[in-house]
């Protein structure tokens, strides 16, 4: 018998019913019904899934499976008749991996009449085609493109009884319009699929925005305050100290962590400050030796040394009429301060190498995660000074006590993410739980990294949860602070004296009987609730005596018992401290 090539027959259930229908009507009612269920709003493998389940109406097969790829060629979405969630490993189970790739490398449909007889198939794939049956099974595969690009698989198999008639063409043909259909309703989905990460990267983008709008609305003397982000209890404190400090001419001392943006804090100073149209300068005081920050701070005259060709001003001039800033104030030698002194003092210097007095109008504000007072004690840092620069303390919260700002500190590295590398990744859903379950020891700076790495390698246009080092078990952050705990563990624990009477032969502004007490106060001191015999703390304070108390910890890689030894208490007692401050205990 002669078949034209749309002249098979199918068995449909139209078929049975009225007799023999020619194949080109049946395949065009059932291109017409597949083009509709691919209209249809729902997600894509419930779409892909009715396809294939009506698919089987009308043709001969037993199974059928699209297969749709990941970027790396790794199968995505495996869907089949009767799909649910969770049912993947099952369909892909029943993809032969050596045909699958031969179809996506060469584009070209496969057509393999019995299996076991092919060298694409090994005998697991005819084992799980087979089912269990000892019969004949025979494979129809055809790409799915995008344009010239194959991103999936649609596949087939049937058994063959030795009574149905086969035109393998024919099937091909058809199977070929159908994965047509299905690459042109991909293509849909990862267009719209893109629109929604746009869109909620827009959302996030406006959303930090938004809290930076708040953040900087206008405070009692008209400025805004720019660059910090957060909107925390905590933020806001330190905020409204900023605004009223910021009124007056008086030296501030930012006292914190490392990673907590002390620059920025300082900026805001001189943004709401009246000095706010002069200039804002920075010196990092660690960052240079002493002999190169006294020519970057008092500036030099030409020939002075070595390399001085030309007359240079300091930061200290490049500042008059506005704010300098001074990082790392706590790094400074004993034989700089008495320099640095005079200038705070008098407002006056001379450059290296003159002789001639400049007189200058500068606001300082100095920052340093050191604790000053313990210096002071110990002769490394003069009392003058630590007088003269801590006329006004603020102390900035780590990011661990400002938990509800890491969303939108998160958000708001991602959009600089994006900006500098012109990507437009956004975070999905339950990604920002992640990082709000972190401690970040390092901070903000820890976060901005954490944040930086994961974008970096993430793969598609959301970052998820499992992008984040952490859930790998790979988080470099962890290793480091595990590091220094653990060979904080093995050295030898110096006594930190605490803070006694400066030393006689220093000359401070006022006299002083005893060095105060940190510039952190809690109306309740330390030992309040505990049991008698604590006198170590009872000269600290509210958040020095947590600081402290961290500081223990962090040397004695968190083992109470040693951060005991070094506080002079017991065991017992610093438990009862580190439940009262409400600091988690890290496990290693």
């Amino acid at each position: 018998m002669n078949h034209g090539p749309l002249d098979v027959l199918v068995p449909t259930s139209r078929a049975i019913a009225g007799g023999a229908v020619p194949f080109s009507e049946i395949a065009l009612t059932g291109v017409y019904e597949i083009s509709k269920i691919l209209a249809s709003p729902n997600r894509l493998e419930t779409t892909l899934s009715n396809v294939m389940g009506l698919l089987w109406s009308f043709m001969q097969m037993r199974h059928g499976i699209i297969s749709l790829l990941a970027d790396d060629g790794v199968p995505d979405i495996v869907v089949g008749a009767g799909w649910s969630e969770g049912s993947d490993a099952r369909y892909r189970a029943r993809l032969p991996e050596l045909a699958i790739g031969q179809i996506v490398a060469t584009g070209v449909p496969l057509v393999a009449q019995n299996i076991a007889a092919h060298p694409l198939f090994s005998e697991a794939d005819v084992a799980a085609m087979q089912g269990g049956e000892d019969a004949t099974v025979s494979f129809i595969g055809v790409p799915i493109r995008i344009g010239a690009k194959v991103v999936g698989t649609l596949t087939i198999d049937r058994i063959w009884d030795g009574k149905a008639v086969f035109r393998f063409d024919v099937d091909v043909r058809f199977l070929t319009m159908v994965a047509n259909l299905i690459g042109q309703t991909v293509q849909l989905h990862r267009v719209v699929a893109r629109d929604r990460d746009r869109l909620i990267a827009e959302t996030h983008r406006l959303q930090k925005q938004l809290s930076e709008f708040k953040a900087a609305e206008p405070t009692g003397s008209g400025v805004k305050v720019s660059g910090i982000v957060g909107d925390s209890p905590a933020i806001r404190s330190v905020l409204r100290k900023i605004e009223i400090v910021a009124k007056s001419q008086s030296p501030v001392l930012l006292r914190g962590e490392s990673g907590t943006g002390k620059e920025l804090f300082a900026r805001a100073i001189h943004e709401m400050s009246p000095r706010a149209d002069g200039p804002f300068i920075k010196v990092n005081c660690a960052a240079l030796p002493e002999s190169v920050l006294e020519s970057e701070l008092f500036g030099h005259e030409k020939g002075a040394f070595t390399g001085a060709l030309n007359a240079r001003k300091g930061r200290f001039e490049l500042a008059d009429k506005g704010t300098l800033f001074l990082d790392e104030i706590g790094e400074i030698s004993p034989a700089f301060q008495a320099k640095l002194l005079r200038v705070l003092q008098e407002s006056e210097f001379e450059r290296v190498g003159g002789t001639k007095t400049i007189k200058v109008d500068v606001r300082i504000v100095t920052a340093t995660n050191r604790n000053l007072e313990e210096a002071v004690a110990r002769n490394d840092f003069r009392a003058d000074l630590y007088y003269r620069i801590s006329v006004v303390p603020l102390l900035l919260p780590p990011l661990r006590d400002r938990k509800s700002d890491i969303p939108l500190l998160a958000d708001a590295f991602l959009v600089r993410f994006n900006g500098e590398n012109g990507r437009e990744l956004a975070f999905a859903p339950g990604a920002l739980e992640v990082l709000s379950n972190c401690y970040f020891p390092g901070n903000v700076r820890e976060l901005e990294n954490c944040v930086r790495r994961t974008a970096t390698l993430a793969h598609g246009p959301v970052i998820t949860r499992d992008d984040f080092a952490c859930r790998l078990d790979q988080c470099l952050s962890s290793v480091l602070w595990k590091g220094q705990a653990a060979a904080s563990a093995n050295r030898p624990l110096p006594e930190i004296p605490l803070p006694v009477a400066p030393p006689t032969q220093v000359r401070a502004p006022a006299p002083a009987p005893e060095l105060p007490r940190p510039p952190l106060a809690l109306e309740t001191p330390m030992t309040a609730g505990f049991p008698a015999g604590f006198p170590p703390f009872e000269a600290h304070r509210g958040a020095a005596e947590r600081e402290r108390l961290l500081d223990a910890m962090e040397r004695s890689g968190w083992v109470q018992a040693k951060a005991a030894r070094i506080l002079g208490i017991t065991p017992r007692q610093i438990g009862y401290a580190l439940k009262k401050h409400g600091i988690p205990i890290k496990r290693f």
